[in-house]
């Protein structure tokens, strides 16, 4: 009786250890991110608007850093209009279909600028 616990109890030990490490191995990852963005000197704070990174660069951020500018992004949009031009700023840095939903938004705005930034940003991911 006492091997059956003891057999019990090195397997919940090594099952404990397996799932410790794959979320130490997780945050290891998400900090290498957080310092691995990959900018182009020619693109970086360009004022041009031609200069969105959709199709042929990848920038990487840590969930962490996205979901927190989401969070900024959807706060922004419901502002004035040059919040929601800060909004779309947010929105053309974090260059994924994370974005989609407010870009949509931004379709059916009463402002002009706000409609056509909206309109290139999501003509970016055809």
């Amino acid at each position: 009786m006492i091997n059956f616990f003891a057999i019990l109890l090195i397997i919940f030990i090594g099952i404990l250890l397996l799932v410790l490490k794959k979320r130490s191995f997780k945050k290891l990852i998400n900090k290498r991110n957080i310092y691995s963005i990959n900018l182009n000197k020619n693109n970086k704070f360009s004022s041009n608007k031609n200069s969105f990174l959709y199709n042929h660069e990848e920038k990487k951020y840590s969930v962490f850093y996205k979901n927190s500018q989401r969070n900024k992004m959807i706060s922004l949009f419901q502002g004035n209009t040059e919040n929601k031009l800060k909004a779309l700023k947010i929105a053309e840095e974090l260059a994924d279909k994370s974005t989609l939903p407010i870009l949509r938004k931004g379709l059916r705005d009463i402002s002009p600028e706000v409609v056509e930034i909206s309109a290139f940003l999501i003509r970016k991911f055809k």
